[in-house]
């Protein structure tokens, strides 16, 4: 098994917030807040991401839109149950600790993620219409508590071919960035909604072969 919490899901952002702070939910009189942050990426687009706080780390006041923040947690999954009995899986990062940087700081934009988890569904590895080669990854990190994050996870290349030999309850190890993504959905009454889903864009991974169902794969 991995190691703690926090070995398992480490996440680090530096953006721009673009939204005022939003109740989310209290947990025993404790708040909890959410923000979007606008992190650049080297392409010159932004990824647009969802971070959850607890009003004990800083006054709401702080959190000003166009102030630079830099955040560090985890990456956590959480299920919103609508009154039809259906449930969809949240993403968010859960902050640790959250910095207001100075106007005159030096600001390192960072978009960073480490997760050591368990392959829950079977790896989907597919090619673009343009031949890139996908593999589409759930990942299940234990978190305390005995609860789990569910975390969707893309491979690209030689890590997507690499990834399409995984098999359920494989441990594995991956270093990468969160993205989110614009898709449309088309719902039962025929209509389209805009939305924007979130994932880990995987740079680098590793399987922990004391842990996954074959010792000897390569």
């Amino acid at each position: 098994m991995p190691g703690n919490a926090m070995e398992n899901n480490s996440a680090s952002l530096t953006g721009k917030i673009i939204s005022k702070p939003e109740f989310s939910h209290e947990v025993y009189g404790e708040g909890f807040y959410n923000i979007t942050v606008e992190v650049p990426r080297l392409s010159n687009t932004y990824d647009y991401l969802p971070v959850m706080f607890s009003e004990r780390l800083l006054p709401l006041e702080k959190f000003e839109i166009g102030k630079i923040v830099a955040v560090d947690g985890q990456f956590r999954s959480y299920n919103n149950y609508s009154s039809e009995g259906g449930h969809k899986l949240l993403l968010t990062v859960f902050a640790r600790d959250i910095v207001i940087m100075d106007p005159s700081d030096k600001v390192r934009v960072t978009n960073s993620i480490y997760l050591n988890g368990f392959i829950c569904k079977n790896p989907v590895y597919r090619t673009t219409p343009f031949g890139r080669e996908i593999s589409d990854i759930l990942l299940a990190v234990n978190r305390a508590y005995n609860k789990s994050d569910y975390i969707p996870c893309i491979a690209w290349g030689r890590n997507a071919r690499y990834a399409s030999n995984f098999e359920v309850g494989d441990n594995i190890k991956i270093w990468g960035r969160i993205q989110s993504r614009k898709y449309q959905k088309k719902l039962s009454d025929g209509t389209v909604e805009d939305r924007i889903a979130y994932e880990v864009s995987i740079s680098k991974m590793e399987i922990n072969k004391h842990n996954n169902n074959k010792s000897d794969k390569e």
